[in-house]
């Protein structure tokens, strides 16, 4: 992996980190195009940029993070992220078997583009709207729909942003939580493959060219996450989810198309 490389993966990360179109999807089908081999090092690093795109949450929303009198929020992340640090740990060498497959994300992306055209119209009656009406069994459950972003090309952020409108959150105040438990979320993943990749293979977590190559995929993800966030927001409020649920579809069958002429290897 060079640097013109990381640089792509980076700014792809970052464009799609928040938006409910699977960053981890987008990244898989982009290292595809560009002929990356998907080494140790590589699946690493997809995990681990996560992490840059998430810290962005907490710049732009640091009064949230940082309003320490408000300890209810810290433990409604905490019981919200305990799904996917239990299902994570169990179904971990799973989960790595499936970023090896382009046509899964196709797939993925085809069908939850799908539900993205109608998600506007099936939930209507929001009756929450601050953050902090969000109840612990209510977090929970969102928890557990952010689970399913565990194969790829569902997207995370589209999981728990629906997830949070089935629990009747109205489409701003599920998007923000979404975000804000992308934190705890990805920060534990990214930790765990860190210390597996550490006990497994520590030659590259040592290797100051791959150090170089994931502070930077991370800084760029980061920089590009704060103007994906801001965009969104916006955007989610006025219009919806249906130009992502279209475009999701657009990509899946390009995808499925570029599978069967061999331009990406399934």
């Amino acid at each position: 992996m060079n640097f013109i490389e990381t640089l792509i993966i980076a700014i792809v990360e970052g464009l799609t980190e928040f938006l409910p179109v699977s960053s981890t999807g987008h990244m898989i089908i982009t290292s595809s195009i560009m002929g990356i081999e998907k080494d140790a090092f590589v699946k690493l690093f997809e995990i681990a940029i996560q992490l840059g795109a998430i810290l962005s949450v907490v710049v732009l929303y640091w009064k949230k993070f940082f309003d320490f009198a408000k300890w209810q929020f810290y433990l409604k992340l905490i019981v919200a992220v305990i799904p996917a640090l239990v299902l994570g740990k169990l179904l971990a060498d799973k989960i790595d078997a499936l970023l090896e497959s382009p046509i899964t994300v196709a797939i993925s992306l085809i069908a939850g583009g799908i539900v993205l055209l109608f998600i506007d119209k099936l939930f209507t009656k929001s009756t929450i709207k601050e953050e902090k009406d969000i109840t612990y069994v209510k977090g929970f459950i969102i928890g557990i729909w952010q689970c399913l972003a565990m194969v790829p090309g569902i997207s995370r952020s589209a999981a728990s942003i629906i997830g949070g409108m089935q629990q009747k959150l109205n489409r701003k105040v599920a998007a923000e939580f979404s975000f804000f438990l992308a934190v705890p979320t990805m920060a534990a993943a990214t930790g765990y493959k860190l210390l597996k990749t550490y006990k497994e293979t520590p030659e590259i977590i040592k290797d100051k060219h791959n150090l170089m190559l994931l502070g930077v995929g991370n800084l760029v993800a980061f920089i590009v996450a704060m103007l994906a966030v801001k965009f969104f927001i916006g955007y989610l409020q006025k219009h919806g989810f249906k130009i992502f649920g279209w475009y999701r579809i657009v990509v899946g069958v390009i995808v499925l198309v570029l599978i069967y002429k061999g331009v990406i290897i399934k």
